[in-house]
């Protein structure tokens, strides 16, 4: 069900979307968070293999225990990927960032995104990105990867409304469509901070590694 804009699974379908995450970390030796502990968030981007840029196509998924311990999963709209603009004309000289796909394990904090609103902020270790630096609309995997602090940061788009293309909103950032889909997320980011501290986990996954493709068993 819809519940302030967030899609939020619960009861036996949040459990065996928890079952499959911790399943899938455990396989690629990432830290699942839970303790039967209430909101130890695992913040999950999922990329879609669409190459095609400037479209919102991927998605996010937050899996936690709540109040009475049940599992819950909330689900947003977001782009793991720069947009047109910055393909066309990268910020950084070896190229426009793509964020590779692997668990960034306490690297991001609260704090303000460009000075402005809180976000979900690189603040706490380096990330890993590749380079696309041929400047066009298609999105390049596998070519040189950078690895550093770049402001990989978790924030939105426009701050009024729902937008349709990327454009000039990610350089390369995990950014929402939505911005009450943004508020939801930070809110419950800011509830897990009072009980764990300021320091956030995400952890970037390709969609084949949840439903792989036609023919491959998972």
């Amino acid at each position: 069900m819809y519940q302030g804009g967030v899609l939020r699974t619960k009861g036996i379908a949040a459990q065996i979307v928890a079952d499959k995450i911790r399943s899938l970390f455990d396989k690629k030796g990432f830290a699942f968070f839970d303790g039967a502990k209430a909101f130890n968030l695992n913040i999950v981007g999922i990329r879609s293999p669409i190459s095609d840029a400037n479209d919102f196509d991927d998605r996010m998924i937050v899996v936690y225990r709540d109040d009475a311990l049940e599992w819950v999963c909330d689900a947003f709209v977001i782009t793991t990927d720069p947009g047109k603009k910055y393909l066309n004309r990268p910020i950084n000289v070896a190229g426009a960032a793509i964020l590779c796909p692997g668990q960034y394990r306490g690297v991001y904090e609260i704090a303000k995104h460009r000075g402005q609103y809180d976000a979900l902020c690189q603040r706490g270790g380096k990330v890993k990105v590749w380079r696309d630096n041929n400047k066009d609309d298609t999105l390049d995997h596998d070519v040189d990867v950078d690895d550093g602090w770049f402001g990989i940061n978790i924030h939105r788009a426009h701050p009024l409304r729902e937008l349709e293309k990327v454009n000039g909103y990610s350089a390369g950032c995990q950014v929402f469509s939505s911005p009450s889909q943004f508020r939801d997320f930070m809110q419950l980011a800011k509830r897990s901070e009072h009980i764990f501290g300021n320091s956030f986990t995400y952890t970037l996954i390709d969609l084949a590694d949840l439903v792989p493709p036609a023919g491959e068993i998972a």
